[in-house]
């Protein structure tokens, strides 16, 4: 994890085009594009902050690109303007700020509610419980990708790392239940 904006950081420029015979092959270069964090200026045009590991992964995407009888080439921003680096960086944090809002919501509208209406339908069963769980593991995995491709360390992490927790508090609270109810035979 990053605590933010390094002073003069780099920045990676990726401009790429994929043979338009098929969207399916640029909706899947874009997506894991998206999935590094890369922050589009325009159409088959992104940015990446220069960090570890980063090239790495970008190079693979360009491979891709290559095997899809596409053309990439990617530049190295050194001299960037302090307007359009604040830009950039402005831009990389609102991104991650809006994932972080957006897991939150999940939490609050989706997973809160979930537990709610079991305990209101009196639905205490090892299946149930397993099923809520899964969608605990998911929102964790969700939260994990986000924080690892926030770059400028965004507002919201914190909210939504304590939002996560206090579901799986919730969901805790509810196993204990369901265990209690069953017996640990694992019938409900």
């Amino acid at each position: 994890m990053t605590s933010g904006e390094v002073p003069g950081e780099r920045f990676l420029l990726l401009v790429y085009r994929v043979p338009s015979t098929t969207s399916r092959a640029r909706v899947a270069v874009w997506r894991e594009l998206k999935r590094m964090g890369a922050l589009y200026v325009q159409q088959a045009v992104c940015v990446l902050p220069d960090r570890p590991g980063v090239r790495e992964r970008l190079d693979k995407i360009r491979a891709r690109i290559g095997e899809l009888e596409g053309e990439s080439m990617r530049f190295v921003l050194d001299d960037i303007d302090e307007h359009e680096r604040r830009t950039l960086v402005g831009s990389f944090k609102e991104n991650s700020a809006k994932e972080y809002a957006e897991i939150v919501e999940e939490c609050d509208t989706r997973f809160f509610k979930e537990i709610e209406f079991e305990r209101f339908r009196g639905n205490y069963t090892f299946e149930e419980a397993e099923e809520i769980r899964q969608d605990l593991e998911k929102l964790k995995r969700w939260l994990l990708k986000v924080e690892e491709r926030d770059w400028m360390a965004a507002p919201g992490r914190d909210e939504a790392t304590a939002k996560v927790a206090e579901c799986e508090q919730l969901l805790e609270a509810f196993e204990a239940d369901v265990y209690e109810r069953v017996g640990g035979s694992g019938r409900g």
